[in-house]
């Protein structure tokens, strides 16, 4: 704990930042609260989604195993870019997903096996989840950061900050009254003194 004076001036200082110590401290817990409520609902989010790529996956395969080619679907298909617009999640900077911008060529009718434009549409959908649950996840690591600082910094106020200033003021009230105390006894013996009255040994020891 640092050092402090023990003056009037210190005292009005602790019981300032006490204040605002704890006119920040809800403000910080209903912050925290709010990050942990957002990382359940975008956790729930991403696990539906994996749970979407899954099923679209078992989906493709058995096109793929009834149909029995070997077709380059690569050429086909032009993953462009990824559009976000930017959110602002309790004080935080995230992306929201848009769209995932994916071009599909036509293919050659003639040359091309009767299941393609399935598995291009369903490979479209695969590249579509995929973009949305990692702009997912992304906003997901930024809320969690952020609420691993506000903890921090709720734990700082709860544990640190209010108790040591609550323990200022106990320790600087303590000294002021005592130095009040003297004061007093001071004033009665100097009192005593000027009345031409004779000091108690005590008094003589409170004056020293």
């Amino acid at each position: 704990m640092a050092k402090i004076k023990h003056t009037k001036t210190e005292l009005k200082a602790q019981n300032e930042a006490l204040t605002r110590f704890e006119r920040f401290l809800p403000m910080l817990i209903l912050k925290k609260q709010q990050l942990q409520a957002e990382i359940l609902s975008l956790t729930h989010k991403i696990d539906e989604l994996k749970s979407k790529y899954k099923q679209q996956i078992d989906g493709m395969q058995s096109w793929i195993r009834v149909a029995g080619e070997n077709f380059a679907l690569e050429s086909l298909i032009d993953f462009e870019r990824v559009t976000v617009d930017q959110g602002n999640i309790a004080g935080v900077e995230v992306p929201l997903f848009r769209e995932a911008v994916i071009n599909l060529k036509t293919p050659d009718l003639l040359q091309s096996p009767a299941w393609v434009d399935d598995v291009l549409l369903a490979l479209k959908e695969l590249l579509t989840i995929k973009a949305e649950r990692e702009t997912l996840e992304e906003e997901r690591r930024r809320i969690q950061d952020e609420l691993q600082t506000t903890a921090q910094r709720v734990n700082l106020f709860e544990k640190v900050k209010i108790p040591e200033c609550k323990e200022n003021i106990r320790v600087i009230k303590i000294y002021l009254g005592d130095e009040q105390t003297a004061a007093v006894a001071r004033g009665k013996i100097a009192k005593k003194r000027t009345a031409g009255g004779p000091a108690d040994q005590s008094e003589q020891q409170v004056a020293a």
